[in-house]
C-alpha cells in the first residue's frame, strides 16, 4: 500500500460551495488528498515559499487574487494551478498564463481526481523534489526594443518621438514601430494631443494579467500617428496608478508589445532603484515599468542635458542603469539641446567622462571595466530646435534631430548583433588545454 497522497492548497471567496465539499471529501478519505484550506493569498504565498511540497494550488475564479502574478508564484514553487469556475465566470483563456486545467462549477469527486491525475503529482513519504512541469515554451517572434530614459525637463520623451519616427521611416520595419509611453509621469499623450480618454499601458497590462492577447488585439489598443509613421501606446492617467500594475503582468504586456510589432521604443522615467539598491521591494515595483524595458532593449538612450547639473544627473543615470543590470556597452549617453560650439560639446563630454571614470567604483566589480570603456565614449550631442510649434500641430520633428540618433541606435545595435556568438551551446573541452594548477602554483601565486 502506497502513502502517496496529494497536497492541495485551496483559495475561495468566503462561503464557496466546492471549498467546503472538496473538505469533507478529504477528511472523510473519499479523497486521497490532504486539503489545506487558505484565508488569505498571503498565506497561499506563504505556503508556496515554505519549501513543503504541494500538489496543485485550487483557486476560485471568483478570487480577487487570481491573476498571472499568483500563477508564476505557483509554478515556480513546482505546483500547477486549478480553476474552478462559477456560473458568473464562464470558460476563459486562463490557459495562456500557466493554468494546468479547468473545472466546472459543479465538479464532483471523480472530476477532481481526474484533473490531480492528470495534471498533478502526489507527495510521497520521501518528499523528493519533482521534475520539471513541462517543456519550456519555444520563443516566438520577439521585436527589438530601445528604451529612452532621462530626468523630467530633459527632453527624453522628444527623443523618444524622434527616435520611432526616424526607426519607421526604415522600410525593413514595415511601419510596424510603436512608441509605447510607459513613464510612471507620462507626457506622450500631451505631446501627441491625445488627452482624451483611450486604451493605454493600464489596459495593456490588464489584459495580460489573466490571458495573452493576440498581437491583432494588442495593435488594437495603439493610435496610428500616421505623420510620423509609427503607433501609440498611450501610458499612465495618473502616476499614482502603478500599484495597480504587477510586475509579471508588466514583463508579459512587454513581451505581447514585442510580438506585436516589428520594433518597440520605450519611454521611460530615468529611475531605475531596486531592492538591492534600496532595500525596498515597494519602490522595485515602482520602477518595473523602467526595470523591465531598459533590462530587455537592445540600446538604452541615457537622455540629459549640458551644464553643471545636467551632466551631473546624466552620470548619475547611468550608474542607476548599470546598477539595475544594464549592460554599460547598450547604453548610449545623449546631450539634448547641445551647444553648437565644438569646444563646448568637447568639454561637456570630457566633464561627463570624467564624472563617470570617478564613479565607476562604486559600480559592482563585475561591470567596472565595461563601465570604463563607456566612459571613453563622446556623448551623442543633438542640436536645439524649436520643435513646440511642431508638437502642437503634429508634424514630423526635423531630421537634424531624429537622424542622429537614428543612426547611434542603428550604429551600436549592428556592434552588438556583430559581437554576439555565433552559438551559447556549450563546447567541448580538450583535455589539458586549461593548463595546470598545482598546490604549490597556488601558494606561490603563479597559477
Amino acid at each position: 500500500m502506497t502513502s502517496d497522497r496529494y497536497v492541495v492548497l485551496g483559495l475561495a471567496p468566503a462561503r464557496s460551495g466546492w471549498f467546503d465539499a472538496v473538505a469533507q471529501w478529504s477528511n472523510s478519505a473519499a479523497i486521497a488528498a490532504e486539503f489545506i484550506k487558505c484565508v488569505s493569498v498571503e498565506e497561499v504565498r506563504a505556503r508556496l515559499a515554505s519549501g513543503r511540497r504541494h500538489s496543485a494550488l485550487l483557486v476560485d475564479a471568483a478570487s480577487p487574487a487570481l491573476d498571472r502574478d499568483l500563477v508564476q508564484t505557483a509554478l515556480e514553487a513546482m505546483t500547477p494551478v486549478v480553476v474552478v469556475r462559477d456560473n458568473a465566470h464562464p470558460p476563459t483563456a486562463l490557459l495562456g498564463i500557466g493554468v494546468a486545467t479547468e473545472l466546472g462549477p459543479d465538479f464532483n469527486r471523480d472530476d477532481l481526481l481526474e484533473a490531480l491525475a492528470t495534471h498533478c503529482r502526489p507527495v510521497g513519504r520521501g518528499d523528493n523534489v519533482p521534475g520539471a512541469l513541462g517543456d519550456p515554451v519555444p520563443a516566438g517572434w520577439l521585436a527589438q526594443m530601445y528604451t529612452v530614459c532621462g530626468a523630467g525637463g530633459t527632453g527624453s520623451s522628444t527623443i523618444a518621438i524622434a527616435l520611432a519616427q526616424g526607426l519607421s521611416s526604415d522600410a525593413r520595419n514595415s511601419r510596424r514601430v510603436v512608441l509605447a509611453d510607459l513613464a510612471r509621469t507620462a507626457n506622450q499623450a500631451m505631446l501627441h494631443d491625445a488627452l482624451e480618454l483611450g486604451p493605454g499601458v493600464q489596459e495593456l497590462v490588464e489584459a495580460h494579467r489573466l490571458g495573452s492577447p493576440d498581437p491583432e488585439e494588442v495593435r488594437r489598443m495603439t493610435f496610428d500617428v500616421p505623420s510620423r509613421g509609427y503607433q501609440l501606446l498611450l501610458g499612465l492617467r495618473q502616476p499614482t496608478a502603478w500599484p495597480a500594475l504587477r510586475p509579471r503582468s508588466i514583463d508579459a504586456a512587454i513581451e505581447g508589445l514585442r510580438r506585436a510589432f516589428q520594433v518597440v521604443v520605450a519611454d521611460v522615467t530615468g529611475d531605475f532603484e531596486g531592492e538591492s539598491e534600496g532595500g525596498s521591494a515597494d519602490v522595485e515595483e515602482r520602477n518595473h515599468l523602467a526595470r523591465g524595458s531598459a533590462l530587455r532593449s537592445s540600446v538604452v538612450l541615457a537622455v540629459g542635458m549640458p551644464g553643471l547639473k545636467g551632466v551631473y544627473s546624466l552620470s548619475g543615470l547611468i550608474r542607476g542603469l548599470v546598477a539595475a543590470g544594464v549592460n554599460p556597452a547598450r547604453i548610449i549617453p545623449v546631450i539634448n539641446r547641445s551647444p553648437r560650439n565644438p569646444r563646448a560639446r568637447a568639454e561637456t563630454a570630457r566633464a561627463l567622462n570624467a564624472l563617470l571614470d570617478s564613479t565607476s567604483a562604486t559600480l559592482p566589480l563585475a561591470t567596472n571595466a565595461i563601465a570604463g570603456s563607456l566612459a571613453t565614449a563622446s556623448p551623442l550631442a543633438v542640436p536645439e530646435r524649436k520643435i513646440e510649434d511642431v508638437l502642437r500641430e503634429g508634424a514630423p520633428l526635423p531630421g537634424a534631430i531624429g537622424d542622429p540618433v537614428t543612426r547611434a541606435v542603428e550604429i551600436v545595435s549592428d556592434r552588438l548583433a556583430d559581437a554576439a556568438p555565433a552559438s551559447a551551446s556549450p563546447q567541448r573541452v580538450a583535455p589539458g588545454s586549461l593548463g595546470l594548477w598545482s598546490d604549490a602554483e597556488f601558494e606561490t601565486g603563479n597559477a
